[in-house]
């Protein structure tokens, strides 16, 4: 066995931490010796910041992505026996957020860019559909506008999974901020993240800003009262201290995840083994931030096997299953496609501790293994 010339693991963890130790310590010190642990100022500061950085009128942090699609599905009505269209390329919390509220995950197909397919969820409409879930994978926003119009047409909600979308636009408009409501994911592998589980809820819709006020923190009021049922739900104001000084620097974050899919681009466009992601400014309706850089791969599992003996770290995303899949929960959907891209999906590295000579390393690894 041959030494890998060097080690590029798929998500430093630390780094999170070590790239801007001074100046999160100096936030977490100023917070704890307040003891400003639960809903303080850091939490309403961040909100504001975060709802003026999407475009939306309401950013409420709660616990964790999970709990913001349960609760924003609870404040837009979404009941028993409604029926919720999703893809099945997603992780399984969106699946299990509408199952968890009573409602029935109906799964659809996704289309050539990986995402959910407008097509399939017309052909997956039935009398008892209430919503449709676009979910923003990978730091790449859906055709929101085929979706809204079919949401239109046939008097159905949109709720938005934006977990993995922060930054991420389509026709100029925020993921996260087309539909009735959009959530957030703040696991510290997301494109925003802090040291935990975190997450927000975005709205435009005043009377669902008011539900989700009430849902998140026990049903009370800005009084404290208790005049709803509710969850424990909030984000920890730590978290949201940490998240608001990285808020500050993150349109730069987002410019050199561009930066290294640019060169993802440039270095492996011409091996035909691969169908890449689309490049940054491909189409000019898409603004895509990288969350992830996955590609489909000949030979997927053999190239896994190679980049692992040459130091860098892959991952194959939900462990190479589609919510479909899992037997288990009852799923019996037959979708050939998103089938078919689960056998060929691959992650390479696309964090913001790569170098630009990491990258190029990464690149010159798969096309060694192509023969390139």
């Amino acid at each position: 066995m041959t030494v890998a010339e060097r080690s590029i693991p798929f998500f430093p963890y630390s780094q999170l931490f070590l790239a801007r130790e001074e100046e999160i310590i100096s936030v977490m010190k100023d917070v704890c010796r307040r003891g400003a642990y639960i809903l303080q100022q850091e939490c309403r500061d961040f909100e504001a910041n975060l709802s003026d950085f999407m475009g939306a009128k309401h950013a409420f942090g709660v616990a964790n992505g999970t709990d913001a699609i349960i609760i924003g599905l609870r404040a837009a009505g979404i009941e028993a026996g409604d029926e919720v269209i999703l893809p099945s390329h997603t992780y399984i919390a969106t699946a299990a957020a509408v199952h968890m509220v009573g409602a029935i995950p109906v799964l659809a197909e996704c289309g050539a860019d990986h995402m959910l397919d407008p097509e399939d969820v017309l052909r997956k409409i039935t009398s008892k559909t209430k919503a449709i879930m676009p979910v923003q994978i990978n730091g790449r926003t859906c055709d929101m506008v085929a979706l809204q119009e079919i949401a239109d047409e046939h008097g159905l909600l949109v709720c938005e999974d934006a977990a993995q979308a922060l930054g991420s636009k389509f026709d100029g408009q925020s993921a996260g901020t087309f539909g009735v409501f959009g959530t957030i994911s703040f696991y510290p592998a997301k494109l925003l993240g802090c040291f935990g589980d975190g997450g927000a809820i975005v709205t435009n819709d005043d009377n669902v800003a008011e539900k989700i006020g009430l849902l998140r923190d026990h049903g009370r009021n800005e009084e404290g009262v208790v005049v709803a049922w509710g969850l424990n739900s909030r984000l920890d104001n730590l978290h949201a201290a940490v998240l608001d000084l990285k808020l500050k620097s993150f349109r730069e974050d987002i410019e050199r995840r561009r930066k290294i899919a640019t060169l993802y681009q440039e270095g492996l466009g011409d091996v035909d083994a691969l169908i890449l992601p689309p490049a940054p400014d491909s189409d000019p309706r898409h603004f895509d931030v990288y969350q992830n850089y996955e590609l489909e791969a000949d030979r997927r599992s053999e190239l896994r096997e190679h980049l692992t003996q040459s130091g860098v770290g892959t991952i194959i995303q939900w462990a190479g299953t589609p919510v479909h899949q899992f037997k288990e929960l009852g799923f019996t959907d037959h979708l050939p496609k998103t089938d078919e891209f689960f056998r060929r999906c691959l992650m390479l590295p696309m964090n913001m501790a790569l170098s630009d000579e990491d990258v190029s390393y990464v690149i010159a690894s798969v096309r060694r293994f192509y023969g390139k």
